[in-house]
C-alpha cells in the first residue's frame, strides 16, 4: 500500500506539471462590465480581461487634430453601423493624440456596441485566437495596438501582416485593427536598404528589402498622419486643458510659463500641454487658488 501511495502522489504531481503546458479553454469575459478590454497571458494560455476604469477622454477634448478626428470618426461610424470600413494606422509626432483619438472614438460609440481590446506587441502572435473568441459576438470590436515598432523578423510583425491581409481565412466583419506608431512603416529603415535599388532605363525598382518594409503599413486601408504643433496651437491646447480645471483666461504670465515648460521638455505637443496644465492646476489647488475642483 505504501508503494501504491507513493506512485499515486508522483502521478498526481506529474499531472499538475503537465497542466501548465496544456491549452486551457478561455473563460468568457463579462462583456457588460466594461467597454475596454486587454488580452492577457498566463502560463500557456491567453484570456480577455475587462479594464475596470477606461480612459474617459472625448473627441471634443482633442484640439489641433480636427482633420484626423474627422477621418477616424467617419471610419468608426461606418464600422459600428455595419458598413464597410478600413483598418487604421495612425502615425506621426509623439504626444499629438494618436492613442487618445482611438480612446475617444471608443467613448463616442460605446453606446452603439463598440468595444476595444488592447493587445501588446509581444502578444500579437495570438491575434487569430482573439479574433476567434469574438467572431460570433454581436458587438463591434477594435483591436488596439499602441506604439508599434518592429524588427523585420519579429513573430508579431508576421502575425499582424497575416491577420490584416494574407490569411486563407478572412477576418470577421465585426473586427477592425487600429494601430499607432511613430514610424510610417513601423520598422527601422537604413541607408543600406536602398543599395540594391535597380535602375532599368528610366524606371526605379526598389530592392526586396524596401518592398518588405512597406508591406505591413500598406495593409492598413486608412493612414492618418499627425504633425508637430506650432506655438499658437500648443498654447491653444494649454488654454483648453486649463479651462477644464476652471481657468478661463490665459494671461501673459501663463503663456510664458507654458512655453518655458515646453522648452524644458523639448516638445510642443498635446501631451506636454496636458502635463503643464496638470502641474499648474495642481500647484494652484495646493495654494487654495483653484477656481473649481478639477474635472480631469
Amino acid at each position: 500500500m505504501e508503494e501504491l501511495k507513493k506512485f499515486c502522489d508522483r502521478a498526481e504531481a506529474l499531472l499538475d506539471r503537465l497542466e501548465n503546458f496544456l491549452p486551457v479553454q478561455p473563460l468568457e469575459p463579462d462583456w457588460s462590465s466594461s467597454t475596454a478590454f486587454r488580452w492577457r497571458r498566463r502560463h500557456n494560455s491567453g484570456f480577455i480581461q475587462p479594464v475596470p476604469r477606461p480612459h474617459q477622454i472625448t473627441l471634443k477634448d482633442l484640439h489641433g487634430v480636427d482633420n484626423q478626428k474627422r477621418l477616424v470618426d467617419q471610419n468608426t461610424h461606418q464600422f459600428v453601423q455595419g458598413f464597410s470600413a478600413n483598418n487604421v494606422l495612425l502615425t506621426g509626432a509623439r504626444g499629438t493624440g494618436k492613442s487618445s483619438l482611438i480612446k475617444a472614438v471608443l467613448n463616442q460609440y460605446a453606446g452603439n456596441g463598440l468595444r476595444l481590446i488592447e493587445v501588446e506587441k509581444d502578444h500579437l502572435v495570438d491575434l487569430h485566437d482573439i479574433v476567434e473568441q469574438i467572431a460570433q459576438r454581436p458587438e463591434r470590436f477594435i483591436i488596439f495596438c499602441d506604439d508599434l515598432t518592429f524588427e523585420r523578423d519579429e513573430p508579431g510583425y508576421k502575425a499582424l501582416k497575416v491577420v490584416l491581409d494574407g490569411s486563407v481565412a478572412t477576418v470577421s466583419d465585426n473586427v477592425l485593427i487600429y494601430a499607432t506608431s511613430n514610424r510610417r512603416h513601423m520598422v527601422p529603415e537604413y541607408m543600406r536598404d536602398n543599395l540594391d535599388t535597380r535602375h532599368v532605363g528610366e524606371e526605379v525598382h526598389p530592392s526586396e528589402t524596401v518592398e518588405e518594409k512597406i508591406s505591413l503599413s500598406e495593409r492598413f486601408g486608412l493612414w492618418v498622419s499627425f504633425y508637430p504643433f506650432d506655438q499658437d496651437q500648443y498654447l491653444e491646447i494649454v488654454r483648453c486643458w486649463l479651462a477644464g480645471f476652471g481657468f478661463t483666461e490665459m494671461n501673459d504670465e501663463l503663456h510664458r510659463a507654458a512655453l518655458q515648460w515646453a522648452l524644458g521638455r523639448g516638445s510642443r505637443s498635446g501631451r506636454v500641454a496636458w502635463q503643464f496644465a496638470c502641474d499648474f492646476a495642481g500647484r494652484q489647488h495646493a495654494l487654495g487658488r483653484l477656481p473649481v475642483q478639477p474635472g480631469k
